[in-house]
């Protein structure tokens, strides 16, 4: 079984509780299925669950080159020099990063973020597409970070084939 579930912002990808923060059980009442990679509590979008372990791990593992794609808010306006520092890999702490496909886009046609993002009036914002085929712990935003433009928001859009598209915030949909 597949399940597809937009991740609200401020939910744990867990479904045992920790603490007062919100968990997958507050969303999705569907037994026996388990994560195939996560989002941080911060971020936001496309959770794939499944009930098989096999795919699980070939959905997940990088080693299987799944890619996953993701909308970006960062402070700032990054150049084509700064775009390009991401697709040629950027070196973090704990290594060398894949190469990233990545391009400036306009903002996409998001639901609003609650809270919304800290803004300042003397910084602009823009918003990349991002795609990454391993998946570092908070490695999008040590990415943006690394070049200058901090994340300031952070959207899973796709992993795979799969898409957030048409899915609410908050929804899910089992796909078999």
């Amino acid at each position: 079984m597949i399940v597809l579930f937009n991740k609200p912002f401020r939910v744990l990808s867990q479904f045992t509780t920790e603490g007062d923060k919100s968990v997958l059980a507050d969303y999705i009442d569907v037994p026996g299925v388990y994560c195939a990679g996560r989002l941080d509590y911060d971020s936001e979008g496309l959770l794939v669950l499944t009930d098989d372990g096999k795919l699980q791990q070939r959905i997940a593992n990088p080693a299987f080159g799944k890619t996953k794609g993701y909308w970006v808010q960062v402070e700032g306006e990054p150049g084509v020099a700064d775009l390009e520092k991401l697709r040629e890999g950027v070196r973090l702490k704990d290594g060398l990063t894949r190469p990233a496909s990545v391009t400036a886009i306009s903002a996409p046609a998001v639901w609003p973020r609650v809270p919304p993002i800290r803004e300042r009036k003397a910084v602009p914002t823009s918003w990349l597409k991002l795609g990454v085929s391993e998946g570092r712990n908070r490695q999008i935003r040590r990415m943006t970070a690394h070049i200058g433009f901090p994340t300031l928001r952070l959207i899973r859009y796709r992993v795979g084939e799969w898409t957030v598209v048409g899915l609410p915030v908050g929804g899910y949909k089992v796909l078999w």
